[in-house]
């Protein structure tokens, strides 16, 4: 089971838009040496909506030969159609990924048994361990306890990214589902209180930026260490708020260049972050140490 801090990774982007496979590594690098548990490559935060497919796998082969299993990588191969989410998962099996990281189908708006037999589809297709990605407010969508204890019943189904930001939600599936299937939170703002309540790990933004602080915070609270957690999450609390701004990874974006990692390097329809937040995030960043 993959447990900690794990950095749902922005992709660097070069000045006319191309991939930027040197600040990948740059990247990669410093999370490894930051205690960052895992990665996650090419999720929400990576642009995966405006990759293609083959820049999708540049993006994970990349990520795999760097990190050439110091932690483990997991690669977003979701999609709102199931033939597509088996030819991403397929490919990313193939470049050597750990496991794989499934948004829910977005725009199509499937029912439950729509969600079952998607997600089951994909399981019986591929083997590799499989994570669901539950995050309604991005894909009208919203996978529910029951359905997601339905699915946990899936041998290579192995855990649920729940974004939702509902700890109660997060705990009912907890009830719900074995404690082998593992519930990561998808919010950071929320993530300390679900691992104390049982989650064993966060998929992050913040941890982008504050990769250290988010490893310190999860170590401690999956010890159980609660008081010790929330003093570190106090430090970067105003992080977690500042980063979501503007849609993610927006803001993330801006920190990384601010912080030299990365250029300007966006996807349209997305735009660099609004000049008349900058000050503010980064304020926050100094305060948290990130600059």
């Amino acid at each position: 089971m993959i447990k900690g801090s794990i950095v749902a990774i922005v992709t660097p982007l070069g000045p006319d838009g191309s991939l930027d496979l040197t600040a990948m590594t740059r990247l990669l690098e410093w999370h490894v040496e930051q205690g960052t548990d895992a990665v996650v490559a090419v999720g929400t935060t990576g642009e995966s909506a405006t990759l293609t497919v083959e820049e999708d796998h540049t993006v994970i082969s990349h990520a795999v030969k760097v990190i050439n299993g110091r932690i483990p990588v997991i690669a977003g191969t979701g999609a709102n159609s199931t033939a597509e989410a088996i030819t991403l998962t397929q490919a990313a099996k193939s470049a050597g990924a750990d496991a794989c990281l499934l948004v829910t189908p977005y725009y199509n708006k499937p029912n439950q048994r729509g969600l079952i037999a998607h997600y089951s589809k994909i399981a019986e297709s591929v083997d590799i361990p499989q994570i669901l990605y539950n995050v309604p407010g991005r894909t009208a969508c919203d996978m529910l306890p029951e359905t997601i204890h339905t699915l946990s019943q899936i041998p290579n189904i192995v855990g649920v990214k729940e974004a939702t930001g509902d700890v109660q939600r997060g705990k009912e599936i907890m009830r719900l589902c074995d404690e082998n299937f593992a519930v990561y939170s998808g919010d950071d703002a929320t993530s300390l209180e679900l691992i104390l309540a049982g989650a064993v790990g966060s998929i992050s933004v913040t941890a982008n930026v504050v990769p250290g602080q988010l490893h310190e915070m999860c170590s401690l609270a999956l010890a159980g260490n609660a008081d010790e957690a929330r003093a570190v999450n106090a430090r970067i609390a105003k992080l977690h708020e500042l980063l979501f701004l503007e849609a993610n990874p927006i803001p993330v974006k801006w920190a990384l260049k601010e912080m030299g990692f990365i250029g300007p390097g966006i996807r349209l329809p997305l735009v660099e972050f609004d000049e008349q937040f900058h000050d503010e995030l980064r304020q926050s960043l100094q305060e948290a140490g990130a600059l």
